[in-house]
């Protein structure tokens, strides 16, 4: 399994608003690519048959999620932050380890509860530090999810 790394490319275009106006906008998204200039072909080839006239990514950054969580019925993204806990062995002390993964759910409960569900047989011991709402858009990984779980296979 080759695991993902995970970019987050800022888009910038006009928007057509609910009122009729059009409105200049940067939206965020997150896309699995091995480079910078990948995520840059990636986003561009995603997200262009749905604006129409021109468009820029003015950024792209590295982020640190090393998970996502997909739920198809929702359209909200949020960021859990937990923390692996282990002993160390030499003196006996609790570690904790914080990583972060993108949750797919229509509220904060929702996020909770399918982050919970993800994490089901996991053998380590874990706590959730923190579950926020993200302003990501969407989110295009290399490869579909393959199993039950909604876990990205990539």
């Amino acid at each position: 399994m080759i695991m993902a790394l995970w970019f987050e490319c800022k888009v910038r275009y006009d928007k057509m608003m609910e009122n009729g106006s059009v409105k200049r906008v940067t939206e965020p998204y997150l896309v699995d690519a091995l480079s910078f200039t990948e995520a840059e072909a990636r986003i561009t080839e995603e997200v262009r048959p749905f604006i129409s006239g021109d468009f820029s990514i003015p950024a792209i950054k590295k982020t640190n999620i090393a998970e996502i969580f997909y739920d198809q019925t929702a359209d909200k993204w949020w960021s859990v932050k937990y923390n692996v806990i282990t002993i160390d062995e030499r003196t006996a002390k609790e570690r904790r380890t914080a990583i972060y993964v993108m949750v797919q759910a229509g509220t904060q409960q929702g996020a909770t509860d399918r982050f919970n569900k993800g994490m089901k047989g996991t053998l380590a011991d874990y706590e959730i530090e923190k579950v926020a709402e993200t302003k990501i858009m969407d989110v295009y990984p290399a490869q579909f999810f393959t199993d039950e779980t909604g876990k990205a296979d990539g």
